[in-house]
Order: structure tokens, then sequence, then C-alpha cells
């Protein structure tokens, strides 16, 4: 015990006041090509954090590192530190994460599609040893937030709506019962009425059951409606972060992620690049 009290003493209040911190990390790719420049954030136990971006900023590459999922495409974390519960976990495989309680929901869905809605449920607990009653138990739990699944939970999974399988996606994941989800562009593909379902039980999940959320997304202004806190990355590093309500309010966001400038839509296309970037490094 004593060992493990001293061992906690090195640990910064931060982290340990923080489900997820991470620290200053650099990512490379085939050994050359720097993907992630000194990208640091915090998601506080019990939070919903979003991560915002364009395609290509560097929003997919933050998540797996930090579910370290990077080693299957030939990248690595050089530099830097991630703390997940308190401990450094960089060395740790995904399926050691996932029993921590960390869980990627990856982008596109990737759901079984030769398997049906429920059996996609089950694979979700195959890192857990409680008994068959405590997973059926989840199920019904993941049917209740989700009873669209409930209704389809004998169809092959391949066989349904992008909706659904974003949803069976989510439900396999919180079947591990993680401390932490990593959300990787659930809104991308669907139509807005079944985002604004999906995003709606996310915050439910998070204020019923505890979970908590690092939701990476181009759709800036749903993302920032179930937030409590943002970062905002460009070409692999945070350009901007804060409370999410200032977020929404701040004149840059505005105008190049809501696309609302004095009272209007406005286009990218409209402003000059340096402009945007002169205002933030300001």
């Amino acid at each position: 015990m004593a060992h493990a009290a001293t061992a906690d003493r090195h640990v910064p209040a931060r982290a340990r006041a923080c489900i997820l911190a991470v620290n200053n990390i650099e990512v490379v790719y085939d050994h050359v090509i720097l993907v992630l420049k000194g990208v640091s954030l915090d998601v506080p136990r019990g939070g919903i954090v979003a991560l915002l971006g364009a395609n290509g900023a560097g929003k997919t590459t933050t998540l797996k590192a930090i579910s370290n999922l990077l080693q299957a495409e030939r990248g690595e974390v050089t530099k830097g530190a991630i703390l997940f519960d308190g401990q450094e976990v960089q060395s740790l495989s995904p399926n050691e994460l996932v029993r921590r309680g960390c869980i990627q929901v990856m982008e596109g869905r990737e759901c079984f599609g030769h398997l049906t809605i429920e059996e996609n449920l089950l694979t979700g607990a195959f890192t857990r040893r409680d008994g068959s009653a405590a997973i059926r138990a989840d199920i019904e739990r993941i049917y209740a937030y989700f009873p669209r699944l409930k209704e389809r939970r004998n169809a092959m999974a391949g066989y349904t709506s992008g909706g659904e399988q974003q949803m069976c996606a989510i439900g396999r994941a919180l079947m591990s019962r993680p401390k932490l989800v990593l959300l990787d562009e659930p809104s991308m593909g669907l139509a807005p009425q079944i985002v604004e379902e999906i995003f709606a039980i996310v915050k439910a999940l998070n204020e019923k059951e505890g979970v908590s959320f690092l939701l990476a997304e181009q759709n800036t202004n749903m993302a920032l409606k179930v937030a409590q806190y943002g970062y905002i990355l460009e070409n692999g590093h945070v350009v901007l972060d804060g409370e999410a309500r200032a977020l929404r309010e701040n004149e840059d966001v505005k105008e190049f992620y809501l696309g609302i400038a004095e009272g209007r839509r406005k286009s990218f296309r409209d402003v000059k690049h340096y402009k945007r970037r002169k205002r933030w490094l300001a």
C-alpha cells in the first residue's frame, strides 16, 4: 500500500482529477510523417469534451493515440504522455485499455455485418467475467436507451440503417461498462434527425450512467450543444479551447465552423485563411 501511495504522488493533481489527461503528445507515421504536434487535452470525470476540426485536422489520430490503435497503421506516439484514470497507458494493448474502462467507437460504425444486432452487442462484453445474468441485464439496459435496437435485435447488422448501425456501435461499446468512450464522428453520413437522437442519447448516458465522452466531430454546432468543453484542432495541433458556451459565442468559431458571421451564413471561401490564423495566434 505504501508503494501505491508513493506512486500516486508522482501523478499530477490535474491528471488525478481527470479521467483522461493527454500531455503534449506528438504522433509520427512511418517514422517520418509528423501528424500531431504537441496536443494536450483533458477529459474531466463524468464530462463530455468535444474535439473539433475539419477533416484531416488530426481528430481520429488523437483518438487512436489514446486507445493505442496507431501501431496497426504504422504510427506511434513519439513524445508526451497519455494518462487514463491516473496511470500512463501508452504501453498497454487496446484490449487491456478496454478492461480498464477506455473504449473507442470507430469512425464509420464498423459493426459486424454478418452478425445480428444482439450478437454485435454481446461481442462488446468479451472482456467481462461477471456472468451471463449481468450481461443480459446490460443488454436490456442498452435497449432501454436504444429502443430501435430492440425492435431490430434479430436483424443482420449489415442490413440495418446507418443510424441503427451507429446506435449498435455505441451500444456494443457500452457493454464493456466503460468509464470513458472515445466517439469518432458519430454524425457522419446520418440524417439530421438521427444525429439529434444519437447526441441526445449520449447526453443521457453521461448524465444517468456517469460515462465520460471524448467526442471527435466535424458537426461543431451539435457537438457544442452536448459538450461542456471543447478543443479545436487544425493541422495537428490545438488552436483554440474553452468552455462550450464560450466557443459557441466566439466570433472565429461562428465564422469558420458554424458558418455564421455578422448575422449571415458565410463560406470558408469568402475569407483568407491567414486571417483566421492571425486572429487565433495573436
